[in-house]
């Protein structure tokens, strides 16, 4: 019963990266397969606060049940997001300034955090 729900489960999230990866590769048809059209700016800022919003929870359930050791390493895996972040704002034309005094702080430090945590 365990390897079915383990292969479940890892299934889920590979699906999970493909379906972020259509969305970087294909936005278009990602957001209009998702349901909502591309120019809908509501719908997708609504998208991003309530994946945040999992994110987050995700990585208080990894401390709440695996301890310190599994968040520093799910935090040092969790800085893709504002690294991406980052990265999207310098080629999006934000500033500089905000990519990385917002993003690129965010994304150090959650892997020094990490790091601390996970290395002990």
């Amino acid at each position: 019963m365990h390897l079915a729900a383990l292969l479940v489960a890892l299934i889920v999230c590979l699906a999970v990266i493909a379906i972020g990866s259509r969305f970087l590769l294909a936005p278009r048809q990602a957001t209009l397969a998702f349901g909502v059209t591309a120019d809908n700016l509501h719908a997708l800022t609504e998208i991003k606060g309530v994946r945040d919003i999992a994110s987050g929870a995700v990585l208080l359930v990894v401390w709440a049940a695996a301890g310190r050791t599994a968040l520093g390493w799910a935090l040092i895996a969790a800085a893709l997001t504002p690294a991406a972040d980052a990265l999207i704002v310098l080629t999006n034309g934000g500033k500089l300034s905000t990519a990385l005094g917002i993003h690129g702080i965010t994304a150090g430090l959650l892997v020094a955090a990490g790091l601390v945590l996970a290395l002990g």
